[in-house]
């Protein structure tokens, strides 16, 4: 970034230097166009300048470049993507097709933020710059390889640059590549020992490996260091490197079982600024792990190496910066899961199966492996207490799958499971009365486990005119509330997930369709479920299929099961 930025600095050096200018403009420059100038300075002397209506074409073009720096400074994107879209129709330029991408990437935009960096890169000549810039748009979209790729030419353009080195290292581990992405944050540690972001990301890497006290070393050396020196990169989001190293440390800390500590780390981790998708997703789950361990009927957590626990809730390194000692590696393998069937609905349409489909699900679960929290026809105080124990126990899993079969319905654009106990009256917060999936996904939202949750339930809105609010029985045998649009896919699977090992969400049913009860004793996505959910060396992407395919031969194309996923690879709930 310093490089284009440079382009840009020399322009405004020409600007001020011009005689016709008065001595108070000439202080405005300066103000403006200087990247170290503090950002309500920045932009304030910038508005003054583009006041006094006296530049045009590629002199105002650069003026709305260093005010949308300022903007970027305060993290405000919106605001960041305005300036430099302005300034690129005044006149196109590596530096502002580099800054507006950037702002893309930190909202999460990430092919815009790419073809931004591509048009940048065909004004040449190649930057080193702006393939580490690609690179960390691919890497977030979860195109690992051509991330990799990317950061191969930044390096290889003679741009030895610890970002590069970290940022291919977490594209490595997302690909399962471990010792790879070891070796390279070590590098960038080596490179720049005084950075606290190659130690977060190294602090990951030892909790992934079980290393719970390298991994809370790290965070702790990465926290001194943030907090001694605040990052001078303006690219750099401002608040998020204390807000990830308070919430990786937090993470090993929970793992560990230090629960004191990790409650002071997730609290650290609300408390920061958040600007950029990164930071609001950390802030996202602290949020959801501090209330599950702030909780006062928290239990103990489970012996880490039992694999056969069950419970059921029935309703009403680089040289500068060494590692500490190595210490005894702790068990991160266990695979959990959480089940739950909702039939006996009080004030909506009961359904015969859910029950039966849940218990079906989670024998077949405990058959190969998984340690199962299970809950029975749950009214919403039982149903939350029921996930919460879940998300705890998944704080030390590897894997965690969520089957949910009853009621579902979409609010909003925002997805929700149905307690038995719910009572939709007009006039009343209806979400209040259900459990949101956003939280469970949160609770989850990891870079060392892989996510499976099944959604074995309607996706229909109730509050879809002309359906009011009072009429909330279920017509025929059918998971719906009310035909309505149905539900989206999510608009994320999470920013630590898709930087990990990946999550999947299946749905019994297409969008906008009626996921059916069944005429048998389990639904007919369950029931072919239960058949392949536990078929020795089936990759879990080929066991959906199976199940797919049996659901519409089953239900005569009435019903077609649909996915969303961002795994990294292949992955076997069995035998591989």
């Amino acid at each position: 970034m310093r490089r284009a930025i440079l382009t840009l600095t020399l322009l405004a050096a020409a600007l001020w230097s011009a005689p016709s200018l008065a001595q108070s403009r000439k202080q405005l420059g300066p103000l403006c166009t200087t990247d170290t100038t503090p950002a309500d300075q920045m932009i304030d002397a910038c508005n003054k300048i583009i006041a006094l209506k006296v530049f045009s074409g590629e002199k105002l073009a650069g003026i709305y470049f260093w005010r949308a720096v300022g903007w970027n400074k305060k993290g405000d994107y919106v605001k960041v993507i305005a300036d430099t879209s302005e300034a690129l129709r005044l006149k196109p330029d590596i530096a502002i097709y580099n800054l507006r991408g950037s702002a893309y990437y930190d909202k999460g935009e990430y092919d815009i933020a790419i073809s931004d960096f591509n048009d940048a890169l065909r004004l040449g000549p190649p930057s080193g710059i702006l393939f580490h810039n690609r690179g960390n748009a691919w890497r977030g979209k979860g195109e690992y390889a051509k991330a990799i790729a990317d950061y191969d030419a930044s390096i290889n353009a003679g741009r030895k640059s610890p970002f590069s080195y970290q940022n291919r290292g977490i594209s490595k581990q997302a690909l399962g590549d471990l010792d790879g992405a070891m070796a390279d944050i070590n590098e960038a540690i080596r490179l720049d020992a005084a950075l606290p972001q190659p130690l977060i990301h190294r602090a990951v890497l030892w909790r992934a490996k079980g290393d719970f006290e390298r991994a809370i070393a790290d965070g702790t050396e990465a926290i001194r260091l943030a907090k001694a020196k605040a990052p001078v990169n303006i690219m750099t989001p401002p608040g998020s490197v204390l807000i990830s190293a308070y919430s990786q440390r937090g993470l090993a800390y929970e793992a560990k079982g230090d629960f004191t500590s990790a409650k002071q780390d997730y609290a650290a981790t609300l408390e920061g600024k958040a600007s950029d998708a990164g930071s609001k997703s950390n802030q996202a789950t602290a949020k959801v792990r501090l209330s599950l361990l702030s909780d006062a009927t928290a239990p103990a957590p489970r012996d880490a190496t039992s694999n056969t626990t069950s419970t059921t809730t029935t309703g009403p390194v680089g040289a500068a910066t060494p590692a500490p000692p190595a210490a005894p590696v702790q068990s991160i393998t266990r695979r959990v899961a959480l089940v739950i069937g909702n039939g006996a609905y009080a004030h909506v349409t009961p359904l015969p199966n859910p029950v039966n489909d849940a218990r079906s699900i989670a024998r077949s679960l405990r058959d190969i492996g998984f340690v199962v929290n299970e809950g029975i026809d749950l009214d919403r105080v039982a149903m939350q207490s029921t996930i919460r124990d879940f998300l705890r126990d998944a704080a030390r899993a590897q894997v965690a799958v969520v089957y949910y079969a009853g009621h579902g319905v979409q609010v909003e654009g925002r997805n929700y499971l149905v307690p038995i106990d719910v009572a939709l009256q007009a006039g009343g917060r209806m979400t209040d009365a259900m459990v949101e999936m956003d939280t469970i996904m949160a609770g989850l939202d990891d870079q060392v486990r892989t996510n499976i949750l099944i959604m074995d339930a309607c996706r229909n809105n109730p509050m879809t005119p002309p359906v009011a609010t009072t009429q909330v029985a279920s017509a025929g045998a059918n998971r719906g509330i009310q035909p309505g649009p149905g539900l989206a896919a999510p608009a994320s699977l999470g920013a630590g997930s898709t930087l990990g090992a990946g999550t999947l969400i299946a749905y019994a049913t297409a969008p906008g369709q009626v996921a059916l009860d069944g005429e048998g004793v389990n639904s007919p996505f369950s029931a072919a479920l239960s058949r392949h959910i536990g078929t020795p060396g089936l990759e879990v992407q080929q066991m959906l299929t199976r199940v797919r395919a049996e659901v519409v031969a089953a239900t005569k194309a009435k019903q077609v099961p649909w996915s969303n996923s961002s795994l990294l690879g292949e992955v076997y709930l069995t035998g591989k």
